[in-house]
Formats: structure tokens, C-alpha cells, sequence
């Protein structure tokens, strides 16, 4: 085996990472199914939607309930999501201050859409800590478990894999880090549990202020 390499950046996922808004997202998909034909349980939205783009999200719907109620069911999640957004939002607890601890260079990268990641950084302050270093799942052919966000970003960022850790809170993110061949801290202080998150080139951590202290162990 080889030597592993110095980190030389961290990347963030965002929903659930950066912002508490994986809560949010989950209560307003089981409302959603409720009304349009598909119940789901908080768990079970966790295990099909959590971590996974948009498209990933809507072509489930249309497997289930046909594409014209998923383009309802899409439409819909925009507007509730960002009204409950606007109203609740806040930073993941202990981020900030761990990003003030942050020494390494850091960039995003979500399964989100730019519009969205501008609404939700910007709802809680952290869009300018991360401007010109944000990286969506629409930029490239395939959303998370693949790893080809990942290796987007570290190739914008100029960055080889093999030096960034990828800080992240769903089981698909996870899984894209290792197959990027980064290595990833999964975030199990909120919806996923911690067993979903744990594996190989992966340590599991439940507060977000131990981040700094962990990144510079490795």
C-alpha cells in the first residue's frame, strides 16, 4: 500500500452539511407522497431520496406514479422546500465554528442546484465563506453514489482525489467518496444513521466542532 497523501482539501456536501435542511427536505417528501399517491416514511425518504439530485428524485417519483406526477411532485417540493427555508434554516450546529478553525483550503459540492445552494447559503450566511468554489450535480452525467461530482470539483479545484477528504452526511455521498478514491467523513449528527455511513477510507463523527481537530489527525 501506498503512502497516503496530506490532505489538501476538504470538500462539503451541503444539505445536511453545511445547513440543516435534510430535515426540512424529508418532512416535505412524506407530505408530498401523502398527497400525491406515494406514502413514505421518514425512513424510508432517508433511504431512497436523502443525498441523491434532483433527477435522481424524480425519476423514482415517475417509476412509482408516472411522469406527469412527477413533474407535480417537482414543482411542488421546490415551492414548499424554499418557503420552509425561508422560514427555519439555520446552519448545521457547530459548523461555523469549525469552518473558522478550517486552515485547508474547502470547496461544496451537492447533489443540489446552484439556485438552490445560492437560496440556502444565503438564507444563513455562509454563501460568501464559499463563493467561486461551489460545485453541483448538474455539471456533470452522473449524480451521487458515482463518484464523478467528487472528481469535478477536486479537478476544478486542481486538486489530486487521492489528497481530499470529502465531508458528507448521506450513504450515497459516502459511497461517491471512496469511489472517487477520497477520503470521507461522514456526518452521522443528522438523518442517516451512523451504521449507513461507516466503511472503508470513512470515520464517522457525530459533532461538527470535532471536524478540525479530526482533519488535521489524518
Amino acid at each position: 500500500m501506498g503512502m497516503i497523501k496530506p490532505i489538501q482539501l476538504v470538500i462539503f456536501d451541503c444539505d445536511g452539511v453545511l445547513v440543516d435542511s435534510e430535515r426540512i427536505a424529508a418532512r416535505v417528501q412524506v407530505a408530498l407522497g401523502a398527497e400525491l399517491g406515494w406514502r413514505l416514511t421518514e425512513t424510508e425518504v432517508i433511504d431512497r431520496f436523502i443525498g441523491r439530485s434532483h433527477a435522481s428524485i424524480r425519476e423514482q417519483v415517475a417509476a412509482r406514479l408516472g411522469e406527469e406526477t412527477a413533474a407535480i411532485w417537482s414543482e411542488r417540493f421546490e415551492q414548499l422546500h424554499r418557503q420552509a427555508v425561508d422560514v427555519e434554516l439555520a446552519p448545521v450546529e457547530g459548523l461555523p465554528e469549525a469552518l473558522d478553525s478550517i486552515a485547508l483550503p474547502t470547496c461544496v459540492a451537492s447533489s443540489g442546484s446552484h439556485d438552490k445552494m445560492r437560496h440556502t447559503l444565503g438564507r444563513t450566511g455562509l454563501y460568501e465563506r464559499f463563493a467561486g468554489r461551489i460545485y453541483s450535480a448538474t455539471e456533470v452525467a452522473r449524480g451521487k453514489p458515482a463518484p464523478d461530482l467528487f472528481l469535478h470539483a477536486a479537478r476544478q479545484m486542481g486538486i489530486d482525489p487521492a489528497a481530499c477528504v470529502v465531508v458528507e452526511d448521506s450513504r450515497p455521498g459516502v459511497h461517491a467518496a471512496r469511489a472517487a478514491g477520497m477520503r470521507a467523513f461522514g456526518y452521522a449528527g443528522g438523518l442517516t444513521p451512523a451504521e449507513r455511513l461507516e466503511g472503508t477510507d470513512t470515520i464517522v463523527f457525530h459533532d461538527m466542532r470535532k471536524l478540525p481537530t479530526l482533519l488535521t489527525e489524518q
